[in-house]
């Protein structure tokens, strides 16, 4: 059995074109535990996921992140995603001349490392069961990179790279924006088949109806670039019920955005 990971968020800070968005976030989570941020637009969410895979415009003044105890923030992109990141965006890019079969046999292969590579039958027979998990059609294995894909088979395809992937921690930001609820349960079905106790998740929602079909074992209010409450699922209940407000004025907060960043 593969040995659980954790990853540990120690008092990050972060700016975006100098503006300061996180500020002073922590975070562990464990192999075999799902954690959920929920949060006003504005609180820094979307920023707490692009720091965490090292997205260029994203500055960390400060803090620690560590997978295993090995420090993330010293690795490169490529190194965050091989030492086994992973990242489903909100809003994925579209490559035009490069085929979804190709960018996904080349990401599976940057994993494995040289002379380990996928033969491309197994490939082939790998990718054609997870579309059909994904109720996808396998004529998206041969079109270009999202482009021309809708939201939501944007959001499949992200979940196609996971399930291919198998990294040891997931995040997930708003994975769930602008799906319908058929889209949605294949999604949360394509997300639950990789739950185990080794893999971590960390799923970045505004609402609880993500949380419905992946339920999740702590559930985080981020307010202010900082988790200023956690508790579980009935949390996320509570927020979907009653707002954002009560935890607000429990906590005497007043201005709960930080700036850029949702």
């Amino acid at each position: 059995m593969t040995q659980a990971s954790t990853l540990k968020i120690d008092g990050l800070k972060a700016t975006i074109e100098g503006k300061e968005i996180l500020k002073g976030l922590d975070l562990q989570i464990n192999g075999g535990e799902v954690h959920a941020v929920m949060g006003p637009n504005g609180t820094g969410k979307s920023t707490l996921a692009s720091a965490l895979m090292g997205h260029p415009k994203y500055v960390v003044t400060e803090g620690s992140v560590t997978l295993n105890g090995d420090d993330v923030l010293e690795m490169a992109v490529d190194e965050r995603a091989r030492a086994g990141l992973f990242l489903a965006m909100q809003y994925p890019s579209e490559i035009s001349g490069v085929t979804n079969s190709d960018f996904l046999r080349s990401a599976i292969n940057a994993r494995r490392g040289e002379g380990n590579e996928i033969s491309l039958i197994k490939f082939i027979r790998q990718m054609e069961a997870k579309m059909k998990t994904l109720e996808m059609n396998t004529e998206f294995a041969h079109r270009y990179l999202n482009e021309g894909f809708s939201g939501g088979e944007k959001k499949r395809n992200e979940i196609l790279q996971m399930l291919l992937l198998e990294p040891k921690f997931v995040i997930l930001d708003e994975i769930d924006s602008g799906l319908d609820i058929d889209a949605l349960r294949i999604v949360a079905e394509g997300v639950n088949s990789l739950r185990s106790p080794e893999r971590g998740f960390l799923i970045i929602t505004h609402y609880q109806r993500l949380l419905n079909y992946i339920k999740p074992d702590f559930v985080h209010v981020m307010m202010q670039g900082r988790i200023v409450k956690s508790g579980g699922p009935e949390l996320a209940e509570r927020l979907e019920s009653e707002g954002y407000d009560w935890v607000k004025d429990e906590l005497g907060i007043v201005d709960e955005t930080v700036g850029q960043g949702a």
